[in-house]
């Protein structure tokens, strides 16, 4: 009985509103209101100050949400556990990924996987946004780059160079950069960003692109432009690498290259993954290495 009424308050305190609260559980404002009045009244204490436009914790209300979340933990990894042998996943995911990169990549593996599993439902957020996977109920978020978010638990999936590169012919004609300061000289292909990414020891560095004759934010797009001769590209090694291997791209200031960078599955550390979510890690660390070596062979890209 010491928890009756406790989902009811965890989620008002989160929306901060007693109708969002009513909407996830899926039950009435008016229940919510009287499940947390009960609990002041079992407490003899306030929880929230109520305004007409939300709800706010009062300082005994922040003390017992801090508690209420870890019970609400544990007692999820415990029906977790209960449920882990279940045969075939099952159920609602909702997952966001870059977008280019989860178009191209991610979400052909997603299809593969809900044919496997036609049990599992998904909603894909495809967003170059990083996303708050608690706060938008996020269950699977793939992510490019070194994590600072402590609060994330990771699991690695692939991994991936950078790579600046131009075509024979244009280096021919405009010659080979050897130094950063020789940027400054050439015709540079750029996506969203402005700056490009380098490493000298270990220290980064961000150069700024003066030159542009094509900005584009396609991936593809800049690795076609880079062997047609017209200009310098700096992508990842799954849009050039068959182009290099081929002769049609050679890599330049190679020596400045940055390292590997992790290609992750991030989940909300504070949450048991379902067995929907698993497989699907599963899946995509079996299958994205070899599918980022597979791109140019499927005819992305050309």
């Amino acid at each position: 009985m010491r928890w009756q009424g406790m989902p009811e308050f965890i989620a008002a305190a989160q929306a901060q509103s007693f109708t969002a609260a009513a909407k996830q559980i899926g039950t009435s404002v008016a229940h919510i209101s009287r499940s947390i009045s009960a609990l002041e009244d079992y407490y003899n204490t306030q929880l929230f100050i109520r305004s007409t436009r939300k709800v706010v914790l009062t300082q005994q209300g922040e003390l017992l949400l801090h508690h209420a979340k870890k019970a609400q933990s544990v007692l999820e990894q415990g029906e977790w556990a209960l449920q882990k042998q279940q045969a075939q996943p099952s159920g609602q995911l909702k997952i966001t990924a870059p977008v280019m990169f989860g178009e191209q990549f991610i979400m052909p593996l997603v299809h593969e996987y809900m044919a496997l599993y036609p049990k599992v439902s998904v909603t894909m957020i495809l967003s170059n946004q990083t996303m708050d996977l608690i706060g938008e109920h996020i269950d699977l978020a793939i992510r490019i780059g070194e994590l600072a978010d402590s609060n994330l638990k990771a699991r690695r999936l692939a991994s991936r160079a950078v790579i600046v590169c131009a075509s024979p012919e244009y280096l021919n004609e405009y010659g080979q950069p050897y130094v950063l300061s020789e940027l400054a000289h050439h015709q540079c292909l750029l996506g969203h960003a402005d700056t490009w990414r380098f490493q000298e020891g270990e220290r980064f560095r961000h150069i700024k692109i003066a030159k542009t004759k094509l900005r584009c934010n396609s991936g593809w797009a800049l690795a076609d432009a880079a062997m047609r001769g017209l200009g310098l590209v700096q992508l990842p090694d799954y849009y050039v690498q068959p182009a290099l291997q081929q002769g049609q791209l050679k890599e330049v200031l190679h020596s400045f290259a940055i390292r590997k960078e992790p290609i992750s599955a991030i989940t909300p550390a504070n949450l048991y993954q379902a067995n929907a979510t698993k497989a699907l890690m599963d899946y995509l660390a079996e299958h994205l290495s070899d599918r980022l070596g597979a791109s140019y062979d499927l005819g992305l890209g050309r």
